[in-house]
């Protein structure tokens, strides 16, 4: 009688199978280490995110005080230093004549370090001779 019962079961109250199980189980770890890791990633650039950010601030810095000041700026190539945010970044600032005599263009770079290998931001920007 209990064999009976068992064959009259709907095939819908039927449990999964022990390998349905571990395959469930291998596609649930496989999406969560792809998650992690790009987890991962989104950690490890936020750090070079901020260090951008900051270096763009220093070169605004640098050409708004030339417009404060009103600069009329040798042609030739400066460097210096600036520390913005906690973090000390060296810029190197290049004016360049234009076609105008009473403009000249300033590209301002900045790096995170000493060694100017990478940029981490760049701006251009003008300054006019004043009168």
């Amino acid at each position: 009688m209990a064999t009976e019962r068992v064959a009259e079961r709907s095939p819908w109250l039927r449990g999964f199978t022990l390998v349905e199980v571990l395959v469930a189980l291998a596609i649930v770890s496989i999406a969560l280490m792809a998650a992690l890791r790009a987890a991962g990633q989104g950690s490890n650039s936020v750090g070079e995110l901020r260090a951008r950010v900051l270096a763009g601030w220093v070169a605004e810095n640098l050409l708004a005080e030339h417009r404060a000041r009103q600069d009329w700026l040798p042609l030739g190539i400066r460097t210096g230093s600036q520390s913005q945010g906690g973090s000390d970044f060296v810029w190197r600032e290049e004016v360049i004549a234009t076609p105008n005599a009473a403009f000249r263009r300033v590209d301002v770079r900045v790096f995170a370090g000493a060694e100017e290998t990478h940029a981490l931001a760049h701006m251009a920007g003008f300054v006019v001779q004043a009168n």
